[in-house]
Parts: structure tokens; C-alpha cells; sequence
């Protein structure tokens, strides 16, 4: 049972309306609306990467941030975060490790009937566990992977392999790999 999800109204500059309305309605009218983006990398420099479940409306199959989800209307934006983690891959975690990094404004055309306007509310995780004790969620997740943070700036801020990437923008990308870069440098 897939009950439609509300979500909060937002403007062009992210902030709250005070109106909600359905998911679809969002998408279908190209209406701005608050999203999680949470990035895992482990300490030897390795980010986990999602493949997006074959049956997704947008991007099917390609590989995406750690974990990713809307958030509902009127939920924290911590508490969504932290929903869309255990939802996505099984783990239970806290505040604490979250560290927000920004929130990106994206607009994503993908057909008359399908306009992404979302604002992604953007965290870095650690990574205490290891990729065999996740558990995917199987509507959402076909697969994940551990790849080299250089790696995954070759392909995306590169541009070395961008199309098995979720088309996030290489400034979002460099923004997410420098950003990780830091916490492996203790800076």
C-alpha cells in the first residue's frame, strides 16, 4: 500500500508557503518542495552510492546520492533525514552524525507532466557500518556500492562518467566531494 505523500509548498527561494500538497501535484505542477540528501563516506575515503530501483518515474538505474527521500509536510528536517536513512538501508541513526552541509536548489525537466523543483537539504554521514549489513529497500534501491571518493570526482566533477550518475550538476558534485575531502583531512 503506497499512500500518496503531502509534502510542504516552498518558493523559489526555499522558504515555506504555509501550503501543502500532494507529491504528485508537487511534480506535476512544478511546485518547490523540501527534500533529504544524505551522503555516507567511509575513514579510507570510500562514498556509498545508491543504484535507483529499475521501477523509479526519474533516473532508473543510475547511481545517486547515499540516501535521498521528501520530506513530509510539516516533518524536521533532521526527523526525515533520519527516516529516509533506516527506510533506504536499514540504519538506525542519530542526530549527532549528521552534518548538514547546505541545501541546493534543483529544477529538473523531465517531461510536461513531470517538473522536479525541490530544494535538497544536503548531509554528510560517517559510515560505521559495513555494505553487507545494509538492507535495501527494494522499491527504492536495486543496489549499493562503496567507490573511492577520487574516483567518484572523476566521474561526476570530471565529467569521466557522468551518465551513470543522477544529473545533480557538477557543481553540486564538486560541492559534495570537497566537502568530504574536508572531514578526511580533519579540516
Amino acid at each position: 500500500m503506497n499512500m500518496e505523500e503531502w509534502v510542504d509548498e516552498l518558493d523559489d527561494q526555499g522558504r515555506y508557503t504555509g501550503a501543502t500538497l500532494l507529491k504528485s501535484e508537487a511534480h506535476q505542477r512544478g511546485v518547490f518542495h523540501p527534500t533529504v540528501h544524505i551522503w555516507f563516506y567511509t575513514k579510507n575515503g570510500q562514498v556509498l552510492l545508491q543504484q535507483r530501483a529499475e521501477t523509479k518515474d526519474t533516473y532508473p538505474l543510475l547511481w545517486d546520492v547515499s540516501v535521498a527521500g521528501h520530506i513530509m509536510a510539516g516533518e524536521d528536517i533532521m526527523d526525515a533525514a533520519l527516516r529516509e536513512i533506516k527506510e533506504e538501508i536499514g540504519i538506525a541513526e542519530s542526530k549527532e552524525n549528521l552534518e548538514k552541509i547546505g541545501v541546493f536548489k534543483s529544477v529538473q525537466e523531465h517531461h510536461k507532466l513531470l517538473r522536479d523543483c525541490e530544494f535538497h537539504h544536503t548531509f554528510l554521514c560517517l559510515l560505521k557500518s559495513d555494505i553487507h549489513q545494509l538492507k535495501k529497500q527494494k522499491e527504492e534501491v536495486k543496489d549499493l556500492r562503496l567507490i573511492p571518493l577520487m574516483r567518484m570526482a572523476e566521474e561526476t566533477w570530471g565529467l569521466a562518467n557522468l551518465s551513470a550518475y543522477v544529473p545533480h550538476g557538477t557543481s553540486y558534485y564538486s560541492t559534495i566531494i570537497k566537502s568530504i575531502q574536508n572531514r578526511l583531512n580533519g579540516s
